[in-house]
């Protein structure tokens, strides 16, 4: 029987996934296969709130599967196989994004290409301190395919977008920090505690309001949606027919908080 290539646990209403491929967690085949498997899983759970991504190994994820992709281009008059591995990794990055639910990268290591862009899907990233963030694909003649030039430049605007991806520079946790790449660096010694806490302090919201609210936030940024408008819709939806919103709304009103 084949090792597992990811662990999923509860903890409360936390689902871990902890990423066990080794060497270097690349995103292949069985790897974004097993992801789909298990975010079926957890989105169809209503008790999780909560998604929290990890690694067991030294790096987070080192982004494409070299072995994949030299197969791929094996044929250099032809690289529609490539482009379709790109597009299997687009898609899992966008469920993890679009889930509904607060999702966190805990970036341990080394987060490279594809790597830093699966953490870039997520919520909320804390990266130690000393680990090492990239979108160096510009080395190879090549771009950050899998979501990196829009998710970056969304998050950061197109100055640190352009200073990461064309320099390709290399960025520890702090300076990721710094840069709003991450929302939080600490010392690695620290980073397993910090991010399990930060998960359970998330875990403590409903999650059909942090679902709205990632909709609504996501409104703002599509020309085609009337964020306003989705705020007002959100709003209704909650009070009418979410009784934990109900309950939390009475308290509060009661000075029962």
């Amino acid at each position: 029987m084949p090792e597992p290539i990811l662990q999923l646990e509860r903890r409360g209403g936390v689902a871990v996934i902890t990423l066990v491929s080794p060497p270097v967690n690349a995103l292949g085949t069985h790897l974004i296969g097993a992801l789909h498997e298990t975010l079926d899983r957890v989105v169809t759970d209503a008790a999780v709130r909560v998604l929290h991504l990890k690694s067991a190994l030294k790096v987070f994820c080192a982004g494409a599967d070299l072995a994949e992709m030299r197969a791929n281009l094996a044929d250099p008059s032809s690289v529609e196989a490539q482009i379709d591995a790109v597009r299997g990794i687009q898609a899992v990055l966008k469920r993890v994004e679009t889930l509904p639910m607060a999702t966190i990268a805990e970036v341990s290591g080394a987060a490279m290409g594809g790597g830093l862009e699966l953490a870039l899907a997520c919520d909320f990233r804390v990266a130690a301190a000393e680990a090492k963030l990239a979108l160096p694909e510009t080395n190879l003649g090549l771009i950050p395919g899998a979501g990196g030039t829009q998710r970056l430049t969304a998050l950061c605007g197109p100055a640190v977008a352009k200073r990461l991806i064309l320099g390709a520079e290399i960025l520890d946790g702090a300076a990721a920090a710094a840069l709003g790449v991450v929302h939080w660096a600490v010392p690695r010694t620290e980073l397993a505690d910090f991010a399990s806490a930060l998960a359970d302090r998330l875990a403590k919201l409903p999650r059909a309001a942090v679902a709205a609210a990632k909709s609504c936030i996501a409104a703002q940024s599509d020309p085609s949606r009337d964020g306003y408008e989705e705020e007002l819709q959100a709003t209704r939806q909650l009070l009418l027919h979410e009784p934990e919103t109900r309950r939390r709304v009475e308290a509060f009103l009661s000075g029962q908080r």
